[in-house]
């Protein structure tokens, strides 16, 4: 089969859920143009490659089914997930990912737009973000959940809210609260408790590391030095804003983070090995990783109140006390060709086998 008939077939295929026949030529259309190697892959340009004799009703055509006719996201997304997840070898298990991504604005009337972080351009700036939940093995992934990020300026506004459709029933939530809310539906209709993976940007949050274990999820998320971490055989203390670093590590010497704690103890607890090489941008790169196990986690409290130490206080988490949790492994990545090293935090679900892990 060519690839214009698999390409015929898989928009069939899609064409089925959006409930109207005069739309399948629009998602065609548009789908097309996603294809093409275009610098800017929005309807004018669409237009203009896709149908030249007649840019100007392809450019109506394609804006009304993009902005609005009646067709469900969620029933598109359900359908790529059928389409793909059969031809995906899920017999060693897979990965739930969760990822935001950004897309850049010039203007300031899109749902979402403001200025925030934008993975695209790896800086701050103008633009929208959707949080995603992706279903992957070692060799393939299909997003299976994506939502838009409304920042709480947008939430907030009835005015730009009612200009821009914004439903009366989505209110302001957190990335980590979306991405939560996503994978929740996903059990409930019956999806399978795989591994969750997610930066730091979702690792550093207790309450999302907490509904993880919940939900029985396990789970490997990149943390950063806001995260307090305790070995087992050091006293636990409600953590201070501005710790002492001093030796040895004790809890009156002030509560030890993530980084702190790791380069002193490190050495001569950690057990090594190696990866296999991988390749980005920089090029083909090696690196090892070690693991530490058993540590109690917290989050540095926001707060400067608690800062004497008190053994009895226990562990502590934006100033509450929390449970220790001992089903817990660090992870630090060593490459040898750069000189930072990242850090990632591991639970494994009771009964759960400790598989290898890749980085």
């Amino acid at each position: 089969m060519s690839a214009s008939q698999r390409f015929e077939g898989y928009m069939a295929h899609l064409a089925g859920g959006l409930g109207h026949v005069d739309r399948h030529a629009g998602l065609k259309g548009y789908c097309t143009g996603l294809m093409l190697p275009l610098s800017r892959k929005s309807v004018e340009p669409m237009a203009a490659r896709v149908d030249p004799l007649h840019a100007s009703a392809r450019h109506q055509s394609l804006h009304h089914f993009v902005a609005h006719a009646e067709w469900s996201d969620g029933e598109m997304l359900q359908r790529v997930a059928q389409w793909v997840v059969p031809k995906m070898d899920l017999s060693r298990g897979g990965f739930w990912i969760i990822d935001d991504t950004g897309f850049p604005k010039q203007g300031k009337h899109s749902v979402g737009v403001a200025r925030q972080y934008c993975g695209m351009l790896g800086k701050q700036d103008n633009c929208q973000v959707a949080v995603s939940v992706s279903l992957a093995n070692e060799q393939a992934s299909v997003p299976v959940a994506y939502r838009l990020y409304l920042p709480k300026e947008w939430a907030d506004d009835p005015v730009r809210r009612k200009k821009a459709g914004v439903p009366a029933e989505l209110t302001f939530a957190t990335k980590p609260e979306i991405a939560l809310q996503q994978l929740e539906a996903l059990l409930a209709e019956g999806a399978p408790k795989y591994c969750v993976l997610a930066d730091a940007g979702y690792g550093v949050n207790h309450e999302f590391r907490q509904r993880l274990t919940a939900l029985d999820l396990p789970y490997i998320v990149g943390i950063t030095s806001v995260v307090a971490v305790w070995p087992p055989a050091l006293s636990r203390c409600r953590p201070s804003l501005t710790p002492e670093w001093a030796a040895p590590l004790s809890c009156h010497a002030g509560q030890p983070d993530a980084s702190q704690l790791l380069s002193r103890i490190w050495p001569m607890n950690y057990r090594r090995a190696p990866i296999k090489q991988s390749v980005g941008v920089r090029g083909r790169t090696t690196s090892s990783v070690g693991g530490l196990r058993r540590f109690v986690y917290g989050t540095l409290a926001a707060t400067s109140e608690g800062r004497a130490c008190n053994q009895s206080n226990g562990c502590w988490s934006n100033g509450r006390p929390m449970t220790p949790n001992r089903s817990n492994t660090i992870y630090r990545r060593y490459p040898k060709t750069f000189p930072s090293m990242n850090s990632w935090l591991r639970r494994i679900c009771a009964g759960a086998s400790s598989a290898t892990i890749r980085i």
